[in-house]
């Protein structure tokens, strides 16, 4: 009798999986958005995607992402804040099987140079990666299983940087008096003092099981 209820059971297993490997999803479709009003400040809030900034040639947002039927993002504007987050339209079955391909889980963000105000991004079980670039007030990052790398990063108020599961690296433009620093590490090597409580402009670093390696460079 056990072994029928097992082989019951394995079938039953086996039927779910295929279920979930072989559902209704449309195939990806690659998209794109360009900004037809002024961004003050971008928001971006994502799962399971990696995200690439880097500067626009026209002082225009542009994003170049993935979507289907079953994993899409909803893009608005409101106030001159353009926010996107992740979508789904899921049942728990389809979340057997695999991934989508690497094309298909990036988000490809070009901003305007020193154009911006704030911007914020946050993804999971991804990497985020940011060429150099200027905000005029803050830049707020973070990432859980995943790395966040940078090229020199110049803020004019406050760059707060989280990951979890990963290392964060790069550098930040000003000299080691231009800011204040607050950073807790654990499990991981760290460049940046804990604190550090003079400076016009704030560095807040966060890292859980990762190393920190970040240099500022003064003019």
């Amino acid at each position: 009798m056990k072994k029928i209820i097992s082989l019951v059971l394995c079938l039953m297993l086996g039927s779910l999986v295929l279920a979930g490997c072989s559902d209704n999803s449309e195939p990806f479709e690659e998209k794109n958005y360009t900004s037809d009003t002024q961004i003050n400040e971008i928001n971006l809030d994502v799962e399971d995607r990696e995200i690439e900034v880097s500067l626009s040639e026209d002082e225009q947002v542009h994003i170049q992402y993935s979507e289907n039927n079953k994993e899409y993002y909803d893009i608005s504007v409101s106030g001159n804040v353009l926010t996107m987050t992740s979508a789904s339209n899921k049942e728990w079955t389809d979340y057997i099987g695999f991934k989508p391909d690497d094309e298909y889980r990036k988000i490809s963000l070009q901003i305007p140079d020193a154009l911006l105000e704030n911007l914020t991004l946050s993804t999971t079980n991804e990497d985020i990666i940011l060429s150099d670039l200027a905000v005029t007030g803050s830049i707020s990052i973070s990432s859980a299983e995943g790395d966040i790398t940078f090229g020199t990063l110049a803020v004019g108020n406050a760059l707060t940087l989280s990951a979890k599961n990963g290392d964060i690296s790069g550098a930040v433009a000003g000299s080691y008096d231009d800011f204040s620093i607050h950073s807790e590490i654990k499990k991981g090597e760290s460049n940046l003092p804990d604190n550090k409580d003079s400076g016009e402009k704030e560095l807040n670093v966060s890292c859980n099981n990762g190393d920190v390696d970040i240099e500022l460079v003064s003019d």
